[in-house]
């Protein structure tokens, strides 16, 4: 694939994101009784869809969208703020600052954002129950999820949602039962790699062994943040353009995993090597020079065009002023006849409303109020005359930019300071000629980046995390602490079937160098299979969706409100893709008996009253 591409220039998509549809609700998910829903609740990306054997239901999710959501401020004028989800946001690097995730590391934490996600989930999927929703639920969670993250999460469904029950399952198990095959072995050694950690997780006899699993802090989110630093280094000047978003599409599309690092590093070394391997983004950018291409001509007609869009400013301005004069003028007259018509009560009343004192003010406002709409009706009607007077013949006239007393937004003060020329008081009689700068170089290679050895050494960072400074084991020595502490035997049947999922494994060349360093960490002439999932983002969802067709009618695995209310929020009830359940065992305290508390008595008696001390 690089080969191939070499030399070639890539164009960045910088797709936007659709806003997600909103889905009539299918009558076969409610007959005869209403089917689960599942949701694989991921820190980057939300999947979910419904577990229905009916044929004219999609078997696939029906929502994928970003787990973050962000509040903006609304438009000046708006009622309050608004909040936005997932597709929602358009895009996210305008609003980077202001995104939010339920998630620290891969736990939801945040469960008010947790809370938007499900809405927005429930509505976009249409789910008509009035007040509650009478769908069970089947959620993903993270390996040895904490107990109080799980205690929140079934208290927001069962006292926010009303479900019926709830099922809590681990992705990658999920995952790992959806491409299991008949000849595949039920003990397994999983290497779950997603956006912000990358866990290893020993299977035995098909339930997960949750004392031995570790998870490596590093993802696909340290990745993106490295690579944009590695760029940023190198390209000063495009500090601005290079964006996560387009990191993270580097990432997906132009990274790969080196077999043997130094040996590769070794090969970028040659300058063909390098010539017929490099990829070339480019990045969007104009071809004219603004400012030293214009003539004379094209800086007129931009001059009328910025005053032409000032004048419409103005006017719609003045006439949104005049609605509001008018509106409050109407609320004024009749209170004044109120008055006249010797209603004092209501009068008072409303002069109360209109923080005034007397009858005298109220009429001098209302004076004053005349006045100034019979002033924006004269400006209304000089501007619609003089809307076609050519600027550059005649001096204009000063505008009133802001009538209204409000602020202005950064485009039309922008507007104003390419305008400001024209309110010049001396305009130069003769206009200089203007010469065309032609580029002496090539400006679209200057708005290129180049990916050399940088395609190889961002990924490299899951099994060398010390690339970007962080003290922890990589995925390689991940796997051989977890496999020694197996007996011989133990170890053997886990690297029968090393299982790579999650979206991060999805690099290519992953697979061979899971299996070169098995290689070199297993005895010799010993036997060991390396599996990839067949889809490593959707498997954990179609997984689960297995699981809940399977035991829908079934209590094992379903948490119902009854065992919620009486075992509290933290249970847990396993089956083959859930955690390990381990209660909260509060420690006995010991019973104060009257031999403890004799030496009490006999010191008091001791010392006796501080009196007769004194």
């Amino acid at each position: 694939m690089a080969a191939a591409a070499g030399g070639l220039v890539f164009q960045f998509r910088d797709a936007r994101w659709l806003p997600d549809p909103v889905l009539g609700p299918s009558p076969a998910v409610r007959t005869p009784q209403p089917v689960p829903l599942v949701i694989d609740n991921g820190s980057f990306q939300a999947r979910a869809g419904w577990a229905c054997p009916d044929p004219e239901v999609p078997g696939e999710p029906l929502l994928r969208f970003r787990s973050l959501a962000a509040r903006s401020r609304g438009a000046r004028g708006g009622a309050g703020t608004e909040t936005q989800v997932g597709n929602d946001l358009g895009s996210p690097e305008p609003l980077r600052w202001l995104l939010r995730s339920p998630f620290d590391r891969n736990v939801p934490v945040q469960l008010e954002l947790q809370e938007l996600l499900f809405d927005h989930i429930f509505q976009r999927l249409g789910v008509s129950s009035q007040g509650c929703v009478d769908h069970p639920i089947v959620l993903t969670e993270a390996v040895c999820n904490p107990l109080y993250s799980r205690q929140m999460m079934s208290e927001l469904l069962f006292e926010c949602y009303q479900v019926p029950k709830v099922s809590y399952g681990v992705d990658s198990m999920y995952s790992f039962h959806h491409n299991r095959r008949q000849d595949w072995p039920c003990n397994s050694l999983i290497v779950s790699s997603g956006y912000q950690c990358t866990h290893i997780l020993p299977v035995l006899e098909g339930r997960l062994d949750a004392k031995n699993c570790k998870r490596i802090n590093l993802g696909g989110c340290q990745a993106a943040v490295y690579l944009q630093r590695l760029l940023q280094l190198k390209y000063p000047g495009h500090f601005a353009a290079i964006t996560l978003s387009r990191m993270e599409e580097i990432l997906h599309e132009h990274s790969y995993i080196a077999e043997d690092y130094i040996e590769e590093l070794q090969k970028w070394r040659s300058p063909e090597y390098y010539e017929s391997n490099v990829h070339k983004m480019q990045l969007p950018f104009s071809s004219k020079l603004l400012g030293s291409t214009l003539t004379s001509e094209e800086k007129q007609e931009r001059r009328q065009q910025q005053l032409r869009r000032l004048q419409e400013l103005n006017a719609r301005r003045r006439e949104e002023k005049l609605q509001l004069d008018q509106e409050r003028l109407d609320r004024l007259l009749y209170v004044q006849e109120l008055l006249e018509d010797g209603q004092m009560d209501q009068f008072h009343k409303a002069l109360v409303e209109l923080n005034m004192d007397s009858a005298e003010e109220l009429q001098s406002y209302i004076h004053k109020l005349s006045l100034a709409i019979e002033q924006t009706k004269q400006k209304i009607l000089q501007a619609e005359v003089s809307i076609e007077v050519d600027v550059v013949d005649s001096k204009p006239e000063t505008l009133d930019l802001d009538p209204l007393g409000s602020e202005q937004s950064l485009e039309d003060v922008e507007s104003i300071h390419e305008f400001e020329p024209l309110f010049a008081e001396e305009q130069p009689e003769v206009e200089k000629p203007v010469t065309t700068v032609e580029p002496v170089f090539n400006l679209a290679e200057y708005h290129q980046l180049f990916l050399g050895t940088e395609r190889i050494r961002v990924p490299e960072i899951l099994f060398q995390p010390s690339l970007i400074g962080e003290e922890q084991a990589g995925i390689a020595e991940t796997m051989q602490y977890v496999l020694d502490r197996y007996p011989k035997e133990q170890q053997a049947l886990l690297v029968q079937n090393v299982f790579l999922t999650g979206g991060n494994t999805m690099y290519p060349g992953l697979k061979a160098r899971i299996q070169k360093e098995l290689l070199e960490m297993r005895p010799f002439q010993s036997s060991f299979q390396v599996h990839l999932a067949s889809n490593p983002i959707l498997d954990a969802w179609y997984g689960a969706r297995d699981w809940a067709l399977e035991y829908v009618n079934h209590e094992e695995g379903w948490i119902t409100r009854k065992d919620y209310e009486e075992k509290g929020g933290e249970y847990l009830k396993e089956h083959c893709a859930s955690n390990v359940y381990v209660p909260i065992r509060l420690p006995k305290q010991a019973p104060r008996t009257t031999e403890a508390l004799a030496p009490t008595k006999v010191l008091a008696a001791s010392v006796g009253n501080p009196c007769d001390l004194a």
